[in-house]
């Protein structure tokens, strides 16, 4: 047995009965879950579009026709969807029936977003913790996301099951919803620049008529060098796109990075200038592969 998963399970040999529903099994979504069943939770899960859910079925995954049935008696609701519209549009119709679960909530919703899911939270008596998540696909699949998480500190031990099956790590940041997500933000405009900053050197290398790997030797093992850029300029050197975190899905997030530099007076030049290159690249056809697909938008015309 793994080490990994030993330690798993013996961490939840006291949480086996915990049920958790899982609302919206995209990318991160599935992984999250199958963290989750891996663990030794009971794993609810509901998806709009029905068949990405059902091969977690094999992972030991209740998978739910209706989102209803995936939150009933369930002891931590989990909300994994695109954007602050979605999340609405699923969970408040739910929110009388919850029967005291945690709402956790993990989406990438902004700054807006986050304080509209809070207050309607409150107005329901819900508990609900502001809790995104750091990392893309592979890290949801083994468990080794980042939980960035704000709200009432009392509500840690009822999710720490979650927690630990879903990250390597959880980091509170605030006692008030609201805080995690602007430092969800405050990654996300780091992670975007640098995939683009990545992206732009390689089409400039490839146009100067040198090997393009010749850049990310160039920047190997110095102080520029970073995992993710050998990671991302590996995948765009061999046009490799399998989504781990989508074009559109960065496009989003900048616009929520966008709104909220707006909104505390930081300088956006930067931002805007993200916000066009990964707009192009979706305009390329690349809106739903990774976002190192950004390189297509740096191509000559």
């Amino acid at each position: 047995m793994p080490a990994r998963t030993s330690a798993l399970r013996g961490r939840f040999d006291l949480a086996m009965t915990t049920t958790v529903a899982v609302l919206g099994t995209g990318i991160m979504g599935t992984g999250m879950a199958r963290s989750l069943a891996r663990a030794g939770l009971e794993v609810r899960a509901w998806n709009r579009s029905p068949e990405r859910a059902a091969a977690l079925e094999h992972d030991g995954v209740r998978v739910c026709a209706e989102a209803g049935e995936a939150v009933s008696g369930a002891e931590v609701v989990v909300t994994m969807l695109h954007d602050t519209v979605a999340v609405l549009d699923v969970v408040a119709p739910l929110l009388d029936d919850l029967g005291g679960a945690v709402w956790l909530q993990t989406s990438t919703v902004g700054v807006e977003g986050v304080e509209q899911l809070a207050a309607l939270a409150a107005r329901h008596s819900v508990p609900f913790l502001d809790a995104p998540v750091l990392g893309t696909k592979a890290p949801a699949e083994n468990g080794a996301l980042v939980v960035v998480v704000s709200g009432d500190r009392g509500l840690e031990d009822r999710v720490r099951p979650v927690l630990d099956a879903v990250g390597s790590r959880t980091m509170w940041v605030g006692d008030s919803p609201g805080a995690a997500s602007r430092l969800k933000l405050a990654v996300n405009a780091w992670i975007a620049s640098v995939n683009a900053a990545v992206a732009q050197s390689v089409a400039l290398t490839d146009a100067f008529g040198l090997d393009p790997r010749l850049f990310l030797e160039a920047i190997g093992g110095g102080p520029t060098d970073t995992p993710y850029a050998q990671l991302k300029g590996g995948l765009m050197i061999d046009q490799s796109y399998d989504a781990s975190f989508a074009v559109g899905s960065a496009l989003k997030d900048v616009g929520l990075i966008q709104d909220a530099a707006t909104t505390v007076g930081v300088e956006s030049r930067l931002l805007d200038a993200l916000s066009a290159v990964y707009a192009a690249a979706a305009r390329t056809g690349h809106e739903r592969s990774d976002m190192a697909a950004v390189r297509e938008a740096f191509r000559p015309e």
